[in-house]
């Protein structure tokens, strides 16, 4: 089955499911239950109902084989998560997004290969970077846009 470049909302408990499904590739609700049950703490009806909504998402497709359902992926990870962190970030002022990135990346354990394609991408983002990046948040809506118009 083809995989969607439009990414339903995922929610939190749907994102356990969903790195399951991505990790696994195909996968019967049987499977995904002893995966998250004890990790979660759920029932496996729970799971099932985290399952059915993903599929009414369209975030995965099911496939009946006998009396099992096997589960697969209709978007794609990366493509999911590249979307989730834009939304992250269109929440946030234009300005903080470097200062957000450089937490995450000191909250996180990193291997010296994460490492090293970091360096790489902000070699290559030097010759595209700016002295100073817009702010475009609304007056009021942001520390910087309360300095800039002082009121």
């Amino acid at each position: 089955m083809k995989t969607r470049t439009l990414t339903p909302h995922i929610t939190d408990a749907e994102w356990e499911v969903m790195r399951v499904v991505w990790a696994n590739h195909h996968v019967t609700s049987k499977e995904v239950i002893s995966i998250l049950e004890d990790k979660m703490d759920w029932k496996a009806t729970t799971i099932k109902t985290l399952l059915g909504r993903l599929v009414e998402k369209g975030a995965l497709s099911t496939e009946q084989d006998g009396k099992k359902f096997i589960y697969t992926a209709r978007v794609a990870e990366e493509v999911t998560v590249r979307n989730y962190t834009g939304d992250i970030f269109s929440r946030i002022c234009n300005k903080d997004i470097g200062h957000v990135i450089g937490e995450m990346i000191k909250d996180n354990v990193l291997s010296f290969n994460d490492i090293r394609y970091l360096e790489e991408i902000l070699e290559k983002k030097k010759t595209s970077a700016v002295e100073e990046v817009s702010c475009r948040c609304l007056p009021k809506q942001c520390q910087c846009n309360l300095h800039q118009h002082g009121k």
